[in-house]
């Protein structure tokens, strides 16, 4: 988006945004105050450094002004309700890294033969679990569905969490500075962390892609978790209460599912994460005399 925008226009725009998420995020919040944990749905608001405040902020993205705004500025460089030149410049490190990211994730070969085993790889002999939840399979059940599978786990930020003993059945070593050697399109991190990217731009980005790439995330998540070894019986999802139901990917029937369900994330992403490389593209276009 360029040029300005009316004040009722932003208004209604900014109130579509509240609408659209609010039922993701009031539960949470309403579980925080409470001090109950859910094991699947804190992961967005927690993990993620993007407080439900910020993700329920409506912008419009850089070059776009609020007409009749007051001036004032802060730390993300917002001048008259639209984004100083100034942060964009500040931000072109971090713009061209993600950039780096994106367009090689883009270009490689999905893999849809990774079964979601990190999530099993991250309790392999393990004295605790990551979540005050039962293993489906017991701790020996579950060690051996890790010791019976080659794992291809290419996202450093789920491998980094293996235990000592499951990362020798991983075929890959990711590292924290190669991810763009490493990503693929598949992987439900990678799907996930396009929401991470999306905030990170933000403001200077729309904040509906912002939306979008969350509630991609949101969904990834849940299948993720059902994926997982953990039983949580008697859990229910928001922000629609079914019921959590298990994805048993140590079953024929349980890869199929998820891999049915991998593939449909990939669809969902690809969009995404072209608009994610097209802003970023249009971003590092700016004359950096602008700055």
């Amino acid at each position: 988006m360029h040029g300005e925008v009316e004040r009722d226009v932003w208004t209604r725009r900014a109130a579509l945004h509240v609408a659209r998420l609010e039922p993701y995020v009031a539960p949470h919040l309403r579980r925080r105050d409470e001090g109950i944990k859910h094991p699947v749905h804190d992961f967005l608001f927690t993990y993620y450094s993007f407080r439900p405040a910020q993700l329920l902020r409506w912008h419009p993205g850089f070059g776009v002004r609020l007409i009749d705004a007051p001036e004032y500025d802060d730390s993300r460089g917002y001048q008259g309700g639209t984004v100083a030149a100034a942060y964009v410049a500040q931000q072109r490190p971090l713009i061209e890294s993600l950039h780096r990211v994106l367009t090689a994730t883009a270009g490689r070969t999905a893999n849809f033969g990774c079964f979601g085993l990190h999530e099993w790889a991250m309790v392999h002999r393990a004295d605790e679990t990551r979540h005050p939840v039962p293993l489906r399979l017991g701790a020996a059940g579950t060690d051996a569905v890790v010791e019976q599978h080659r794992i291809a786990c290419s996202h450093f930020d789920a491998y980094r969490f293996f235990t000592p003993s499951a990362r020798p059945f991983n075929t890959l070593n990711p590292g924290r500075d190669d991810r763009a050697e490493f990503e693929q399109p598949a992987c439900l991190h990678a799907g996930m962390d396009l929401y991470k990217m999306a905030f990170r731009l933000s403001p200077l980005i729309d904040s509906d892609l912002v939306a979008d790439c969350f509630e991609l995330a949101w969904d990834i998540r849940i299948l993720d978790m059902r994926a997982a070894p953990y039983d949580m019986t008697g859990w229910t999802l928001d922000p629609t209460g079914e019921p959590w139901t298990p994805v048993p990917i140590e079953t024929a029937d349980g890869k199929a599912e998820y891999v049915e369900a991998q593939r449909g994330f990939a669809a969902r992403g690809e969009p995404l994460r072209r608009r994610l490389i097209r802003s970023c593209e249009a971003l590092l276009d700016l004359p950096v005399a602008a700055s």
